[in-house]
């Protein structure tokens, strides 16, 4: 039975369990639970890494021997597309923080981009090969990833229909970043979620960029 939309769970720092409309169900960056979350201990199909730090690559906490896609692969999900861009950790081609990669998941017609530790603005050529974004999961809080200024111009590169932020400072974690108000302050479309869920569908989708924070684990 097909689900009637693609339901991401945030599950803290950059790490959601995203369930595609078929059911499978694909964890990002899984966490160390040293930052502070709770462990994302969760039943997986498939688990994505975009950098190899202790931070975003903890698969072997998941539940179901998930299959691993470490910046490139595709599982073969019938009626699913896996897309990896090549970008940095840093603003420095990754001489500082080494590579990263940012995965487009294409179900049903809709586009989830998450963004890994994204260090920079997108190039041009980043941007064509992302292309169009449903959903964007977007770091925000800066010192190892982008920041809040950055981060807006990333939206504004990427223009999706919804801009998750992730990878920001919250009360359970260890980790100094800056929080999701340096980011949203300012901003007209802002909804704060009460939940840590929010379902993507081609329904329900804003004509113009909406920020959807999602409620933090704690």
């Amino acid at each position: 039975m097909l689900l009637s939309a693609v339901v991401l769970k945030w599950l803290g720092h950059a790490c959601f369990l995203i369930t595609l409309i078929n059911g499978t169900r694909i964890v990002t960056d899984p966490f160390n639970p040293k930052i502070g979350y709770p462990s994302p201990s969760v039943l997986a199909h498939v688990a994505t890494v975009s950098h190899e730090h202790f931070d975003h690559n903890n698969v072997g906490v998941l539940k179901g021997q998930p299959q691993v896609l470490r910046q490139a692969g595709d599982p073969g999900i019938k009626g699913v597309r896996f897309r990896w861009i090549a970008t940095s950790h840093d603003a420095s081609g990754g001489r500082e923080r080494g590579k990263n990669a940012a995965l487009v998941i294409e179900d049903h017609g809709l586009a989830i981009c998450h963004l890994g530790d994204l260090g920079h603005v997108l190039s041009p050529a980043q941007v064509k090969a992302i292309g169009r974004v449903d959903a964007l999961l977007i770091p925000v809080g800066g010192v190892y990833a982008i920041g809040p200024r950055e981060a807006d111009r990333v939206v504004r590169q990427l223009k999706p229909k919804v801009a998750i932020p992730m990878h920001y400072k919250t009360p359970a974690l260890a980790l100094d970043l800056e929080s999701v108000k340096a980011f949203t302050e300012g901003k007209a479309d802002v909804v704060y979620a009460k939940t840590d869920t929010y379902s993507v569908s081609r329904k329900t989708l804003p004509k113009e960029t909406r920020i959807v924070v999602l409620k933090p684990p704690r």
